[in-house]
């Protein structure tokens, strides 16, 4: 994607992070010639090389993973963004959205039997760890586990490239980066608070 060179993202650390944190992401693959997109909760992991892997799985009636073997895909993760008004500024200039964004390129292979066992049993723990009353895998009956499982495709990704944007207005002087800042503190939605949040420790 393209990034500007001031909102360039490149601690691997953070980037790694940011993907647990924004699991929910879009992998995007060709099907039939044409660009398909899934939306999908993944699981970061690591491969016995060390290298990052990511797990998931579709549903078996989606023909995305009848084609997604061989490809390089691109899997899309999207973190708080905020529209920013130039009306906040003490200059004249055009408004611009800030945001934060995650794009991991790589290739993926089908899994199967305990693999996908193993992976759907990770997937559902770390989604499940917050939950006053967790479900798991293991404590779901047999029968229904597997009528469940008949009906899905799981794949890992090994991912070979991230490519990370962080455009939280870093080209701004402190006068203006502030007032951005407490603007979108007033205006008080979610996503705007996420976005303060981020400029202040990012500046």
């Amino acid at each position: 994607m393209y990034i500007n060179k001031n909102n360039r993202h490149e601690n691997p650390d953070e980037i790694l992070a940011f993907v647990r944190q924004n699991g929910f992401g879009i992998i995007v693959s060709q099907v039939d010639g044409r660009p398909w997109a899934t939306h999908i909760p993944l699981m970061l992991s690591h491969n016995a090389k060390g290298q990052p892997i990511l797990l998931g799985h579709v549903a078996r009636a989606n023909t995305q993973w009848k084609e997604i073997e061989g490809q390089e895909i691109m899997v899309i993760f999207s973190g708080p963004h905020a529209y920013i008004s130039s009306s906040w500024y003490d200059h004249e200039n055009v408004p611009t959205w800030n945001y934060t964004a995650v794009h991991a390129y790589g290739r993926a292979r089908l899994i199967e039997g305990d693999e996908l066992v193993q992976a759907l049993t990770e997937l559902t723990d770390h989604y499940e760890q917050h939950s006053k009353y967790p479900v798991s895998v293991s404590g779901m009956s047999p029968g229904f586990f597997n009528s469940q499982l008949r009906g899905l495709v799981g794949f890992e990704i090994t991912v070979t490239e991230f490519q990370a944007v962080r455009k939280l207005s870093q080209n701004r002087d402190d006068y203006n980066h502030n007032q951005i800042i407490n603007e979108l503190e007033k205006r008080g939605d979610a996503q705007s608070v996420a976005i303060a949040n981020e400029m202040k420790t990012r500046k």
